[in-house]
């Protein structure tokens, strides 16, 4: 059995400043440099480094950056052959500016990633027979990944969607999803409510439940994370850490759920991986390159009871 992630790859153009820009304002940064990314390829290798076979499918572009995306897959042993490298259109982009304080923002640019389509299902199809979960993001176009979960269902494995960038989604989308992952921003957008503590986050879960969704996890960033279903709700807190860098923390969040759902832990051991997950990709700079292998999280999760 394994995982397969059907999503974003994107290579990542990071800025460090001391501050966020503001509208108009030109900044000194402080360094460049770029690194493999996108929310779909950051899932996957969050999954690998905690030892999950995994597989990826989506597009790059016929480009340098393609070409190194898809050797960073396989560098982690992560299953690449459904890639497709589109030769109309570049790879994916994301720029990024990074502050001293670790807060970021983020400009994509799809490239191959919004051309992927019911071609890319196809490919996925025969792989869902000897798969346990599929996670889905929005970086692709959302109609492609309705019939991916579609096609999930149908072969029963279970889907995990984290739905950034925020946006709405169709009502048809929920009752196809058993985990939904969204940050407060992503939950206010979803239910149309400020979302910013525990008991907003209560009230989000709920109407996600309501529309059909199996599980909602709501990440709170500082404030934790709230984790629902019908049949039980908890809260977790957040883990203390130094934080260097929040970028690709929901996706390591989401790699560490992920993990422990596929070696068979309960639902709030599985919350709690994901958010030791996150804490620690928020202690390094970059995506990828920040998440921790198993032995560091494990090592994490002892030392802090």
């Amino acid at each position: 059995m394994k995982t397969i992630v059907f999503g974003s790859i994107n290579i990542d153009l990071v800025t460090t400043t001391p501050r966020l820009p503001l509208p108009g304002e030109t900044l000194t940064g402080n360094s460049f440099f770029t690194t493999p990314g996108g929310k779909g390829a950051n899932q996957a290798v969050a999954l690998a480094k905690l030892g999950i076979p995994t597989q990826m499918i989506g597009r790059v572009g016929n480009d340098n950056f393609g070409v190194e995306l898809i050797k960073n897959l396989q560098k982690y042993d992560i299953q690449t052959e459904n890639i497709l490298i589109d030769e109309n259109i570049s790879s994916g982009v994301a720029v990024i500016t990074v502050d001293q304080k670790g807060e970021n923002n983020i400009i994509v640019i799809p490239g191959a990633n919004g051309k992927i389509n019911q071609d890319d299902v196809n490919k996925l199809i025969p792989c869902l027979t000897q798969t346990k979960l599929l996670l889905l993001q929005l970086e692709i176009p959302v109609e492609t990944v309705i019939l991916a979960a579609q096609k999930a269902k149908e072969s029963n494995v279970q889907v995990i969607l984290d739905p950034a960038p925020a946006q709405i989604l169709p009502d048809k989308i929920y009752p196809l999803i058993d985990i939904i992952t969204p940050n407060e921003i992503e939950a206010s957008q979803l239910v149309g409510l400020k979302v910013n503590d525990a008991e907003t986050a209560a009230k989000a879960a709920k109407i996600l439940l309501q529309r059909g969704v199996k599980c909602a996890i709501i990440k709170l960033g500082k404030k934790g994370v709230y984790c629902a279903t019908k049949a039980e709700s908890f809260y977790i807190p957040v883990f203390s850490v130094n934080t260097v860098d929040t970028v690709a923390a929901g996706d390591a969040f989401n790699g560490g759920l992920a993990a422990a759902l596929f070696e068979g832990k309960s639902l709030r051991e599985a919350v709690i991986w994901g958010a030791a997950t996150g804490a620690l990709a928020t202690t390094k700079l970059g995506a990828q390159s920040s998440f921790p292998d198993k032995m560091t999280l494990e090592n994490f999760l002892m030392s802090h009871g």
